[in-house]
């Protein structure tokens, strides 16, 4: 990694500290820049002017970071109102795809719990279908089960009948014994069996976009055939990936180098009117995995919900 003297930015526009930082960062794998401390200027707009140069919150060196695809190291102080601001280079690993869903793969590591976005926003999901007491819950590509860990956050001291369907056998044991009150199935989301029953709430994150499902004909069967009358659906689509254990916000499509969201709009915009045409009220929330729950048109909710 090639070492270079700290780059200063005061009065500089963001269209001028982009490319700089860019090249430093793709000649050497690491950049040090000095600019106005952040804390400094708290109530002020990104670009706006202060006793030490243009004022930019942490949110903008952070976001800078995960745009030029690398890290964002413990800023340090850098004299009187400045701090300096490293980012290294995300480091080759693989994809977490390549290493299959089970839990000895890398999404194994994966908590999405973890990240703040996504358990408020799937807290407040779940309390909007809001199952009742002794309730079932039916969860699709369950993997090892870690999201169900929500529902006691949601609904504290609640019994609720939890099913989950998965095709990895290791995937499903891990599930079981994190839950060993809940019941885990070795099925095909394409080719459930009547037999399962009707459930009031139905989750299926990061599932829809997967090869060999058809987000319309499982939403179909799901609303026909396995949702009680008042039940609700919680859907989890991805708009992020992960590179070197961090989430890069953005869809990716194959080949692209940047983030494209037309076919997450596509499906969202497809699956919000397919519910609404059946007489369901659809929320979309979320950043990193965009949720849709969607509740019988009927269902009132509360104002507010907060974890």
């Amino acid at each position: 990694m090639t070492r270079f003297a700290p780059l200063h930015f005061t009065h500089e526009p963001l269209s001028a500290i982009l490319p700089a930082v860019r090249e430093r960062l793709r000649a050497g794998g690491e950049v040090q820049f000095t600019v106005p401390d952040p804390d400094l200027g708290l109530g002020l707009y990104a670009g706006e002017a202060t006793p030490h140069g243009r004022h930019r919150p942490w949110a903008v060196w952070a976001d800078l970071a995960d745009l030029l695809g690398a890290h964002l190291l413990t800023p340090q102080p850098a004299g009187p109102g400045r701090v300096r601001v490293t980012l290294r280079t995300w480091a080759p690993t693989p994809d977490p795809d390549a290493g299959g869903y089970g839990p000895a793969g890398t999404w194994g590591r994966v908590d999405k719990l973890e990240d703040p976005v996504f358990l408020a926003t799937f807290v407040e999901a779940l309390r909007r279908v809001d199952p009742p007491p002794g309730g079932r819950v039916l969860a699709l590509g369950v993997n090892a089960g870690r999201e169900l860990d929500a529902l006691a956050l949601a609904f504290p001291g609640r019994e609720l009948d939890v099913v989950g369907i998965d095709l990895q056998a290791d995937a499903l044991a891990a599930a079981q014994a994190r839950w060993p009150q809940a019941h885990f199935l070795a099925l095909d989301v394409n080719a459930l069996p009547a037999s399962l029953g009707r459930f009031d709430l139905v989750l299926a994150l990061s599932l829809l976009q997967s090869p060999g499902v058809v987000q319309d004909v499982l939403l179909a069967r799901l609303r026909r055939e396995h949702l009680t009358l008042g039940g609700g659906l919680i859907l989890g689509f991805p708009n992020a990936r992960y590179r070197d254990g961090t989430l890069s916000y953005g869809a990716r499509m194959r080949n692209y180098a940047r983030p494209d969201l037309s076919l997450l709009a596509a499906d969202l915009t497809n699956a919000r009117r397919g519910l609404q045409k059946h007489g369901y009220k659809v929320f979309v929330t979320g950043k990193y995995e965009v949720l849709l729950t969607a509740i019988p048109a009927g269902r009132r909710t509360p104002l507010e919900l907060e974890l």
